[in-house]
């Protein structure tokens, strides 16, 4: 697949999770794909300070991400 595809997947995927993390004031932010298919995200607002963000970073971005894009590594907060 097509790195351009690829990010595309990927910000439709962070799509269907920012409404849950803007209802707790906070957002996510793509930042990049690395060459060993590890993605890069920042995220803002309440999310930075929250105490579950490491789990939603595992068991809800990285899910949702890895339906799309099944080759992915690892997701990457670099908040």
């Amino acid at each position: 697949m097509k790195k351009d595809k690829i990010i595309k997947n990927i910000s439709i995927a962070l799509d269907k999770i920012r409404p849950y993390l803007q209802e707790d004031g906070g957002d996510i932010e793509f930042v990049s794909l690395d060459d060993d298919n590890s993605v890069k995200i920042r995220f803002q607002g309440n999310c930075i300070d929250c105490d579950v963000n490491m789990m939603t970073l595992k068991n809800g971005v990285e899910v949702e991400i890895r339906r799309s894009f099944p080759d992915l590594k690892e997701v990457i907060d670099v908040t």
